[in-house]
């Protein structure tokens, strides 16, 4: 399998401070990883680099075997698929949830006067059905609930067919069963062996679809693990990550975490 994002000894330094801290990290065709970390961590800086809008200030990173810096990004990044709040806020809230999508074709954020073929709206459509938006192709994107947001989102990154698909807390502000409704769609995705790789950031282990492989966890813009699930969720790797004594477990597919009574 070749690889669709290669760190190696990335640094990136804001203001004097590192954001993230010579980071070695490869992300190889066909896997699902979380990043996991406390708040600060670093984790929406590694999304940032993965998705071509943030360069490394020392080291090397290559994504979808461009590198960083030797590459035009306006060219990289169509094939690239990203979902985050930063993006939600530049949506126009009086779109429709189709046009919302379907703009992600010419890699527009709003509508203006381009035609769109047959093929783009049938994308559209089934990307949007897909993901239960099905009854919701003619409302206003800015009535939707926060879940319902989310979701157009999601299928609008999808819009491009692309080879990397970046989730930037996607559950984020969401209730239970908005949550539970989103994460089980992406457990459905990630298991869909046509779907893109993924890369989701989370700070929550609940929030962690079914279907995903890998997981990375950063502390402090230093990365303390990275690997399989199988090997690297463990309580005293989660421990370590957000500094104090948790209880990792898992129940079939998802995981849940709580910490040990204070005595």
């Amino acid at each position: 399998m070749s690889d669709v994002l290669e760190l190696v000894d990335v640094s990136v330094v804001r203001e004097g401070r590192a954001l993230v801290d010579e980071v070695s990290w490869s992300v190889k065709e066909g896997e699902r990883w979380i990043i996991l970390g406390p708040n600060g961590a670093g984790k929406t800086t590694l999304l940032n680099l993965a998705s071509s809008y943030l360069f490394p200030t020392t080291g090397t990173a290559t994504v979808l075997g461009e590198r960083l810096g030797a590459v035009d990004v306006f060219e990289l990044r169509p094939r690239i698929g990203m979902s985050s709040s930063a993006l939600t806020e530049k949506l126009p809230r009086s779109q429709t949830v189709l046009q919302t999508v379907l703009t992600a074709a010419y890699g527009m954020t709003a509508g203006w006067q381009e035609s769109y073929d047959a093929v783009d709206e049938e994308r559209a459509r089934a990307f949007l059905d897909r993901l239960g938006m099905s009854d919701y192709l003619d409302r206003r994107f800015g009535t939707l609930s926060e879940g319902e947001r989310k979701r157009t989102q999601i299928a609008r990154a999808m819009m491009t067919d692309p080879e990397l698909l970046l989730l930037d807390e996607p559950a984020a502000g969401l209730d239970l069963g908005g949550r539970e409704d989103l994460v089980r769609r992406l457990g459905r995705l990630a298991r869909d062996p046509y779907a893109p790789s993924m890369i989701m950031v989370t700070h929550h282990v609940e929030e962690i679809p079914a279907g995903f492989t890998h997981v990375l966890m950063i502390r402090q813009g230093k990365v303390l693990t990275a690997g399989p699930m199988e090997t690297e969720m463990t309580s005293a790797n989660l421990s370590r990550c957000f500094g104090l004594p948790l209880v990792l477990e898992r129940q079939g597919e998802r995981w849940t975490a709580a910490g040990l009574p204070l005595g």
